[in-house]
């Protein structure tokens, strides 16, 4: 029994390397935003439940593979900062051939599942959000322009949009409405991260915005953003996608990141950019929740 232990756990602990090279923290998100999208496409009821975990694992599967491409482009970046140090290609658990075998694997295999089992639209957008996070952001964009996570966003707020297609075979304009949601959450969400962590950033040799122009003008920027944000919020409602507790609900959480950005802008601290960082994640996570929960009230 005591060899045997021996024998599993190095292959627990490899699982457990290739595991974190998918990030799975931000894969969660990204379903959970996908899996709303599926549910909101349809009008009543319940969209097929079995396109639904088809759709579900294909995404999460590709978004996996982009995580790790990206932990393969950026260890050496990883290993300068305290955030990442410790993900396995730093640490030197796994090596980059694994890691790209494990990304084209994984992805090949999402991908496949997505064309087969879903439809071939929900594939090839999803096969374009790979691209655009795993090569245009993370090797062209992120060292390139401190503007990197305003242009880059948009792959990170495709995920609703995945959903929407794979349950219909199209992307209407309610889709879009959720891709614009977190296209402008995206910004005062980094920068709020950024903004704590802008020494490491700076050692790493990336521009991100505190790095190139500055903390103030960057707190000021993350509040124009949560203004933003905040008007965007509302379009559901206006569009009649969505009824008033979605409306009461985008109030009340826009409305507290909005007063998060504004005493980032005049009462800065570390702690503070930390709080608005973390409320930023549960602010778009209950955005989500509340849009399905109105979906199903009664009208």
């Amino acid at each position: 029994m005591k060899a045997l232990r021996l024998d599993v756990h190095p292959l627990s602990l490899k699982f457990s390397n290739y595991l974190q090279l998918t990030k799975p923290r931000v894969v969660s998100l990204i379903v959970f935003c996908a899996v709303i999208g599926m549910f909101l496409a349809i009008p009543s009821g319940l969209p097929d439940m079995a396109v639904v975990c088809a759709a579900t694992l294909g995404i999460a599967l590709v978004a996996g593979a982009a995580a790790a491409v990206n932990c393969l482009v950026e260890q050496k970046i990883d290993a300068l900062m305290a955030r990442t140090r410790a993900r396995p290609l730093p640490r030197g658990e796994v090596n980059s051939l694994e890691t790209l075998l494990l990304s084209g694997v994984v992805g090949g295999a999402g991908l496949s599942l997505l064309y087969h089992w879903v439809n071939p639209l929900t594939m090839w957008l999803t096969l374009a959000t790979f691209i655009g996070y795993a090569v245009i952001y993370t090797v062209f964009l992120k060292p390139a322009t401190p503007q990197n996570i305003v242009i880059g966003g948009a792959s990170g707020a495709m995920p609703p949009v995945l959903g929407w297609a794979a349950v219909t075979g199209e992307v209407s304009s309610d889709a879009l409405l959720l891709f614009l949601i977190i296209f402008a959450w995206t910004p005062p969400h980094f920068w709020a991260l950024a903004l704590y962590r802008t020494q490491e950033y700076a050692r790493a040799g990336l521009p991100m915005l505190p790095v190139t122009h500055g903390s103030e003008y960057t707190r000021l920027q993350v509040f124009l953003y949560t203004l933003i944000l905040f008007a965007v919020t509302l379009l559901p409602f206006a569009s009649r996608m969505s009824g008033p507790f979605y409306l009461l609900s985008a109030v009340l959480l826009s409305g507290t990141f909005v007063t998060y950005g504004w005493r980032l802008m005049h009462h800065y601290s570390d702690a503070l950019a930390r709080r608005t960082f973390r409320f930023s994640l549960w602010h778009l996570s209950l955005l989500f929740a509340a849009l399905l929960i109105d979906h199903y009230l009664p009208s």
